[in-house]
């Protein structure tokens, strides 16, 4: 077996905290390796301990959830950061996602679809719940602002939206990691969003996912 996936839990609510222990334990590759009834306590924990997945509750007393992936994600940047909350609001979305989370699910989801969110983000991939996507979507609005990039900045979205990190779209295009690092930055630019979550949300929207730049109009 391969190494397990290491999950800290951080919610103010003990049941909350209690249902979640039990969820992973279901799963023999995610393994428990700590619990936090806070944003400061989880940002203690990572500051000793830095885990491979952050399982984070927005709504808390004291340091926010976003306030505390913010700082986790400074202070553990391998670290990873899904936001886990009964909240679907944009800025709340928005938010979370500019400070560093690579997910954002509603509590309600399936213990099969966290499952994967956890396994997706220990590879730096994002996973949206549909909800979040939509709601970031309408908040952009409908204008095929994708239209707007160029070939080369296409092939680099595209290669984004398969979950590809910037080393891996620099050594399928065959140019420096700072020349995708440049390419990555136009395009978040062009879309009007603010990080690789975002795009991917975007690029899920709009069925571009396996496209290839001739389908929508990219020139």
């Amino acid at each position: 077996m391969s190494e397990r996936i290491s999950v800290l839990v951080v919610d103010d609510h003990a049941v909350v905290r209690g249902g979640l222990r039990l969820f992973l334990l279901a799963f023999p590759d995610l393994n428990l390796v700590g619990e936090a009834a806070g944003g400061q306590e989880a940002l203690q924990f990572c500051a000793v301990q830095c885990p491979d997945v952050v399982l984070m509750d927005l709504m808390m007393p004291g340091m926010s959830g976003v306030e505390a992936t913010r700082a986790i994600r400074r202070a553990c940047p391998h670290t990873q950061v899904i936001a886990l909350t009964s909240f679907l609001d944009t800025q709340l979305v928005q938010d979370v996602l500019e400070a560093g989370a690579v997910g954002y699910m509603l509590k309600s989801a399936q213990a099969a679809e966290l499952a994967e969110a956890i396994r997706a983000a220990k590879s730096g991939k994002t996973t949206l719940s549909s909800e979040a996507t939509t709601t970031l979507i309408q908040q952009k609005g409908a204008t095929p602002l994708h239209q707007e990039l160029t070939e080369r900045e296409w092939e680099v979205y595209r290669l984004l939206l398969e979950g590809k990190t910037n080393a891996e779209i620099a050594a399928v295009l065959v140019v420096g990691v700072s020349t995708v690092k440049y390419h990555v930055s136009r395009v978040l630019s062009k879309l009007g969003v603010n990080s690789r979550a975002e795009a991917i949300a975007y690029g899920v929207q709009h069925h571009l996912v396996g496209q290839n730049s001739a389908d929508h109009g990219v020139y």
